[in-house]
């Protein structure tokens, strides 16, 4: 008997749960109401696909697993994109200060344009025997509450069908309809937790500099705790010998898609280093803005009745605010998740849609703990005031972030969590309590760690900077 699958949404949640399903049932149809574009490009449907996009260590690894033929790194790296180690080849000011750049390189980053990252992902998925696209809007499921047969959808004139499967994936991203898809099969009281600081991102190309091929990604943090909006940038290469500068900030700091406005945002930032850097550098595209950046997790995996055949992955379940660069990784670990527990099962194996949900949970815990925590403390956020736990937890990563920027040891535990690589419970093992007690082995650094040639790169560019500013 033939095996269907249908997946909603063909993002990189989409096409990673295609890849997942193609080796395990006959046929997979993956829905997308855009048409897509033949090469790296931007879509519709995708406004985020313009501001920086980092993918994490856990993730490459989980999409490497997903399609051991594809080589994504090597793609990707031959593209044009780059490879970065998070421990020495990032120029960071965190809450607490500078981190160093350490001699070790571990916690490697891939960095490139969205539209590079899809378009291989789409050519590697699509392209397999079994799986298909079509180009259609999911309005509704088939089914019942105790199991889901399909979905409804309709065509671009408007025309609908009914398109019957044995397992329907949702990873329509942000604006998933499963919570009122599921309340029309009489599945209600979905819990859903939402953290919104107001960030608003602005981002602009700007070509890279001769000489400046391997200069190191630069990222600006903002402090949550000093009872400001918080303000951001990241200076990421990327393919084409480009840099991608990414700015937000929270409600009431935000940036503008004005360009002037935009390099004095930058310059304006806890240190100016990354308006610096673009300031002399040649922009290559407009500013362009995205307003849809909040925290919203949605408690599938916790549902009272949860109906056989459907499961929802990636943003759809949970979305953050890109600031953390934790998404693309969350929806590569979840059809993970869906890969190991369907590989044992067949698709109509009672409990196996919930099985699935809790697994990708635990991804999406880890990754809802670190977005939200810090995005709840900016002022304006709309979320749950803190409870006493957030705020004892709160202090003590504070410390551990502080002593980190000066211990190899506390850095690199942080490092394993932040990449997904490590669950949170590791920073409070014994050892690592103590190392964070026990302070910093080293001093503060007084600005950026930039190495003599990045410092020459940064003064041939500056057009606004001061002696005095390293």
């Amino acid at each position: 008997m033939s095996r269907r699958a249908i997946v909603v949404g063909a993002s990189v949640a989409g096409l990673l749960a295609a890849a997942a399903l193609s080796d395990l049932v006959d046929e997979v149809t993956v829905l997308e109401r855009d048409v897509l574009p033949d090469g790296p490009a931007p879509r519709k449907g995708l406004p985020q696909g313009r501001h920086a996009h980092i993918l994490l260590t856990s993730g490459l690894n989980a999409i490497e697993a997903l399609l051991p033929g594809l080589g994504l790194r090597q793609r990707v790296l031959a593209a044009g994109g780059r490879e970065i180690s998070l421990t020495s080849g990032a120029v960071m000011l965190g809450p607490q200060g500078w981190f160093r750049r350490w001699r070790h390189h571990s916690h490697p980053l891939l960095t490139c344009s969205r539209d590079l990252l899809d378009a291989t992902l789409r050519e590697a998925v699509l392209g397999r025997p079994r799986t298909g696209l079509r180009h259609a809007r999911a309005i509704a499921l088939l089914g019942s509450a105790d199991r889901v047969t399909g979905v409804r959808i309709a065509d671009a004139q408007g025309a609908e069908e009914d398109l019957r499967a044995d397992l329907v994936v949702d990873a329509g991203g942000r604006g998933s309809r499963a919570v009122q898809w599921l309340a029309a099969l009489g599945i209600t009281g979905i819990r859903e937790a939402v953290v919104d600081s107001g960030v608003v991102y602005a981002s602009r190309v700007y070509r890279m500099p001769e000489g400046a091929e391997g200069f190191p990604l630069v990222l600006v943090q903002p402090d949550p705790m000093d009872a400001m909006p918080g303000r951001a940038a990241a200076l990421v290469p990327i393919e084409g010998g480009r840099w991608l500068a990414s700015l937000s900030g929270t409600r009431g700091g935000e940036p503008t898609g004005d360009p002037a406005a935009f390099l004095r945002f930058a310059l304006g930032l806890r240190h100016p280093l990354v308006g610096r850097l673009i300031s002399g550098a040649e922009p290559l595209s407009d500013v362009a803005l995205s307003r849809s950046t909040r925290n919203v997790r949605r408690y599938f995996e916790s549902a009272v009745t949860w109906p056989e055949g459907f499961v929802v992955l990636g943003d759809a379940t949970a979305a953050f605010n890109p600031v953390y660069g934790q998404g693309m990784s969350v929806a590569a670990l979840g059809a993970q998740a869906l890969r190991r527990e369907l590989g044992g099962s067949d698709t109509a194996a009672p409990g196996l849609a919930r099985r699935v949900q809790r697994a990708a949970a635990e991804a999406v815990e880890a990754a809802w703990s670190l977005s939200s925590s810090q995005d709840r403390w900016f002022p304006g956020v709309l979320a749950d005031r803190p409870t006493l736990a957030d705020h004892v937890l709160t202090r003590y990563v504070r410390r551990m972030t502080r002593v980190a920027a000066g211990s190899y040891r506390v850095s690199t535990a942080m490092c394993d969590v932040t990449t997904l690589q490590k669950d949170g419970s590791r920073l409070l093992r014994p050892s690592l309590l103590l190392a964070t007690l026990g302070g910093p082995v080293l001093p503060p650094l007084a600005g950026p760690p930039l190495t003599e040639a990045e410092r020459a790169i940064l003064h041939g560019l500056d057009r606004v900077g001061s002696p005095s500013r390293p």
